[in-house]
């Protein structure tokens, strides 16, 4: 059975197990903080050796040149995007208000700052503190800076790229045991909430899936179709029945780096890119751009502050924007990937990780939109580029509507 559906099992039976035995559901509960617990442990290792070792991975950025810097501005351009139309969804349509949940022990106050202290922050003086004290942004900014290195001093820096490809490895298997536990974690979270909340509780959840949904869709029409027509200068329908293919095995399996076969076939003979594109762009967009995840990022995050009582300040918002743009770097290939850096959002501000238990039980859901956003940033990048290079049969783009 896959750990989708474990989790899903998990959170229905924690829901029941939560109304019909609420004495019973208090005892369990520790196991509930012990998953919290596991998925802090993951965030500063597994943040800091996926970055260094994607950042490593993109040697091109100095051997391709022109090509690559163009491809990487587009995925972090396209990355703001989404996290910004993944919160003013949240802030406009509220799916938390009202709930009134508690946090269970001590919560840290968030400390409030200046917007340029926060950027003036992002560079940390000691990053080994940076790394004791959680401080997010901070870690992002040494691990690029230090994949970035690594590139640039090439052959004599090949023994730290391999410890950081190997501690990176390491990480994902450690990501994976303690994801293994989640399902068992979520029903003891599950059941504490039901036993404090009731079914008050998950009625908003419908609310969450619906703004994904919806943000997901305002984000692949307006900024990849409205992307398409303005710099492009194509008929943006056809790029979207060009990669329908793609879409489909994107929406059913989940899977970026399991979609890329067919989103290589579509983008190279339905869109007309060249193959040296798309076997560029492609690729590297399967690692470092996380579109649907940074939507909903932002849609789960606004919905677990409001739940929780948290009030967001302009800082705050900066905040999530870049940390969720930054860490889309190091997010692909990691099972359990939009949980964990959604952890990672909701640590940067102090918004209670509790929150994730109710975010787990619909997280496959969630997962099948932000893929199919994912994969479509990917080919709308490798077109943009194609164009750009003229690498674009034109011929074959304007038959794509043929084909189906």
């Amino acid at each position: 059975m896959k750990l989708w559906m474990k989790i899903l099992i998990g959170m229905i039976a924690g829901v029941i197990f939560g109304l019909v035995a609420p004495t019973a559901s208090l005892w369990i509960a520790p196991l509930g903080t012990l998953f919290l617990r596991g998925i802090k442990l993951l965030i500063v290792p597994l943040i800091f050796a996926t970055l260094v070792s994607g950042m490593t991975s993109m040697k091109d950025l100095r051997t391709l040149g022109r090509m690559s810097l163009k491809t990487f501005m587009i995925y972090i351009l396209t990355t703001m995007c989404a996290i910004t139309i993944g919160l003013m969804a949240g802030l406009i349509f509220e799916p938390g208000a009202g709930m009134h949940l508690q946090v269970t022990g001590v919560q840290e106050a968030a400390k409030h700052q200046s917007l340029i202290d926060t950027l003036l922050n992002i560079v940390p003086t000691n990053p080994v503190a940076a790394m004791t004290n959680g401080h997010i942004l901070q870690i992002i900014c040494f691990a690029i800076l230090l994949g970035i290195s690594i590139n640039i001093a090439g052959e004599k820096a090949e023994p730290v790229r391999k410890i950081c490809d190997g501690l990176a490895e390491t990480m994902y298997a450690m990501t994976n045991l303690v994801l293994s536990f989640a399902p068992i974690g979520v029903f003891a979270l599950m059941a504490k909430l039901m036993t404090q909340y009731g079914m008050a509780a998950i009625l908003p959840l419908l609310k969450v899936i619906g703004l994904a949904y919806g943000a997901s869709l305002i984000h692949i029409l307006l900024v990849y179709g409205g992307s398409i027509a303005a710099v492009a200068g194509l008929n943006p329908l056809k790029f979207f029945r060009g990669i329908l293919d793609a879409q489909l095995v994107a929406f059913s399996t989940s899977s970026s780096s399991g979609t890329l076969p067919a989103t290589m076939r579509c983008a190279e003979e339905n869109l007309g890119v060249s193959k040296p594109i798309a076997s560029f762009v492609l690729p590297l967009g399967a690692t470092i751009n996380m579109d649907g995840t940074a939507i909903y990022q932002g849609v789960c995050a606004i919905f677990i502050a409001q739940a929780y009582g948290v009030d967001l300040n302009m800082t705050a918002y900066m905040t999530i924007i870049l940390t969720a743009t930054l860490a889309s770097i190091g997010t692909a290939g990691i099972p359990g990937a939009g949980l964990i850096m959604l952890s990672l959002i909701l640590t940067s501000t102090n918004i209670p990780m509790e929150g994730l238990a109710l975010i787990a039980g619909i997280d496959r859901i969630l997962d099948m939109a932000r893929t199919t956003v994912n994969i479509s940033g990917d080919a709308m990048t490798s077109l943009l580029v194609a164009k750009s290079e003229k690498q674009l049969d034109t011929s074959i783009y304007n038959q794509a509507s043929a084909k189906f």
